[in-house]
């Protein structure tokens, strides 16, 4: 094998590797086998759309930033002045106002407040952004230790647990889905994820990291990224199938009660029983945080770097990230959850717009995409009110509403219209040029 094409398959297994890690946080560990859970024998089928949803979208918004050369140029349709405004608000969501506390939070309550009771909640708070604050200081560094060092230690951990499961199921799979729709709730909670955004964020981190290790020449560069983008997708494709299935072998166990961090502490401490299956849960459930954490931070500074021209350094505003994140953490998951919410639900809706018409290229011109972009802009604004019991009869009325996709439709309408405005544009300026 020529020595080039080494490379690049070293680095895209290292950087894919990283960006497994960085897209599998805590949460994502807890929604699979709850939609095992109930999706019963169907459990295969809900998989699907969760995957596809959530990884599947991601990873298309990974490589929706080759066709780009980056994200600005992804936003670019919606205006320069408000593809800057968009994408500071992704950063400040996915990065130091939610995200990046919500990893500490979730850390304390699923790692240590199980082991040690009595660890005062501020005290980790800081331990822990000191940590992130040491792994992610150097820039350059950062996808090579969470790709070499943490992904490896999640990704066996996690597959011990479902080599387990299989060995020993905990239990007769239900025979019937104890859902309406097993599909939907797969699509709904892989949506929920709000992994695009992450993937917006993370693709900075990933271009710049195949340029570090000199994949300078676009050719190259969308090789290495293509590659991270299989490599993190197979990972991910393994663990989600694993975890779901678990999910579904614990179906005749509990009723619907039962929360999702109760299900998934009960299949471990099923699979792996004593302080075994305590410890290994902390620890897994701790560097999933941590990765994601460590990566967060590391694409924030660097963007707030570039905001300022380098007039502030990379290294300082990791500091200030990490030190206003252990403020935030203290409001905890749920509050966090909550805040996030309606903001991500406007957000999230036209760069998913956005990402997918990426892939057409010059075949589309500015209005098409600013039509569909907007249009979902608003009907994401329209859907967020729901949140404040402000919710229109007509949004809730529209097709794939109840699976937070009430934008979609007028997405598609407003976007033809503009393609049909383009072409007719397009016509008359031919024609008179003839």
């Amino acid at each position: 094998m020529h020595k080039s094409n080494k490379k690049v398959i070293l680095d895209s297994v290292i950087i894919g590797s990283a960006l497994f890690a960085m897209f599998f946080g805590a949460g994502n560990m807890i929604f699979p086998p709850y939609l095992g859970f109930k999706s019963g024998t169907e459990w295969f089928t809900g998989f699907l759309g969760y995957y596809i949803a959530d990884i599947g979208l991601a990873v298309v918004a990974i490589l929706s930033q080759i066709k780009t050369e980056g994200h600005k140029n992804l936003l670019s349709p919606l205006g320069s002045s408000f593809g800057k405004v968009m994408i500071f608000v992704i950063i400040m969501c996915i990065g130091p106002i939610i995200s990046i506390p919500r990893t500490a939070a979730t850390t304390f309550e699923l790692s240590v407040q199980p082991l040690a009771p009595k660890l005062n909640m501020a005290v980790f708070y800081i331990i822990f952004f000191v940590f992130i604050a040491l792994l992610s200081i150097k820039k350059s560094a950062v996808v090579d230790i969470v790709g070499k060092f943490l992904t490896p230690v999640l990704f066996v951990g996690l597959l011990l647990l479902i080599v387990m499961g299989i060995i020993t199921p905990m239990g007769e799979i239900e025979l019937a889905a104890r859902t309406e729709s097993v599909i939907g709730d797969g699509i709904e909670a892989g949506y929920q994820s709000m992994d695009v955004l992450a993937a917006i964020v993370f693709g900075m981190l990933i271009l710049n990291s195949a340029s570090a290790k000199g994949h300078t020449d676009p050719s190259s560069k969308a090789k290495v990224v293509a590659g991270a983008g299989i490599v993190a997708g197979i990972g991910l494709l393994v663990i989600y199938l694993g975890l779901t299935y678990l999910g579904a072998t614990a179906s005749s166990n509990y009723d619907m009660h039962i929360y999702r961090t109760q299900l998934l502490s009960s299949i471990i401490e099923t699979l792996l029983p004593g302080s075994f299956g305590s410890v290994f849960f902390a620890v897994v459930a701790g560097f999933a945080c941590v990765s994601t954490a460590v990566a967060l931070t590391s694409a924030a500074a660097e963007y707030l770097e570039g905001v300022t021209k380098g007039k502030v350094k990379y290294s300082l505003f990791v500091l200030i990230i990490c030190g206003f994140g252990a403020i935030i953490s203290l409001v905890g998951v749920e509050s966090l959850i909550t805040f996030a919410s309606p903001v991500l639900s406007v957000v999230y809706p036209p760069v998913l717009v956005l990402v997918v018409l990426s892939f057409f290229g010059e075949k589309l011109g500015k209005i098409s995409r600013r039509c569909g972009a907007y249009t979902a802009l608003v009907f994401g604004f329209l859907d967020a009110l729901s949140s404040f019991s402000l919710s229109l009869p007509f949004v809730s009325e529209l097709p794939f509403a109840k699976l937070g996709l009430a934008w979609v439709v007028p997405s598609l309408i407003v976007f033809l219209i503009g393609v049909a405005i383009e072409r007719i544009s397009n016509y008359k300026l031919n024609k008179r040029s003839v």
